[in-house]
């Protein structure tokens, strides 16, 4: 039998095991390799109702691999602490951790989005009434739109992994819908790139 693996240092939430993330390379001849393996590294966020894991980033489009440029970039972006919901001219992949009972944070950001559940259900929860309850290994595909996570469980902790690439404003009816985390509060702040250029959520 497995054991489960420990919650990382920085960890949020209960029940749900620690996260490594294992970032391949090349060797000099051209031989792949593990460049390195990391623990997860959360930050909470929303009176610690959800946590974030960076996974990876890039910043360029194509992402340029060569001599390592790509892992130089993310290791300075997130040292940064500058990291939004998207990073402008590029990619982010996350891990989000929702805490049960917690309501949804209604969205929307300039990108194109692939989420899928990893632990526990989580419902979609979309404009006039729209929901969709996924479970583990379902898929949504957010399109730029305003949108809401909510974990269904009133007591256990779920898990999402997120991939988001920057998009094109999106324009419907002549309608420009720009980015909005307004309902974020005070942490709207965090969830937006201060980079410049670009999107900036």
């Amino acid at each position: 039998m497995t054991t489960p693996r420990p919650r990382n240092p920085t960890q949020l939430s209960e029940g749900l095991p620690g996260l490594t993330h294992h970032i391949t390379g090349h060797s000099a001849t051209g031989a792949a390799i593990v460049e390195s393996s990391r623990p997860g590294t959360w930050t909470a966020y929303l009176n610690n109702s959800m946590a974030f894991d960076p996974v990876y980033t890039t910043s360029t489009f194509p992402a340029n691999l060569n001599d390592n440029a790509d892992l130089r970039a993310h290791d300075a972006l997130l040292a940064t602490k500058e990291l939004g919901l998207v990073n402008a001219n590029g990619t982010v992949a996350r891990v989000v951790d929702f805490c049960p009972g917690a309501g949804a944070l209604m969205h929307r950001t300039q990108s194109l989005d692939y989420g899928v559940v990893l632990e526990g259900e989580v419902e979609m929860i979309l404009d006039e009434g729209v929901t969709r309850v996924m479970g583990r290994g379902d898929i949504a595909v957010q399109r730029g739109t305003n949108h809401g996570w909510r974990n269904v469980s009133g007591t256990e902790w779920a898990r999402m992994f997120f991939v988001l690439q920057e998009c094109e404003k999106v324009r419907v009816g002549g309608k420009e819908l720009g980015e909005d985390l307004s309902n974020a509060g005070s942490d709207s702040e965090g969830l937006v790139q201060k980079k410049e250029g670009g999107s900036k959520g």
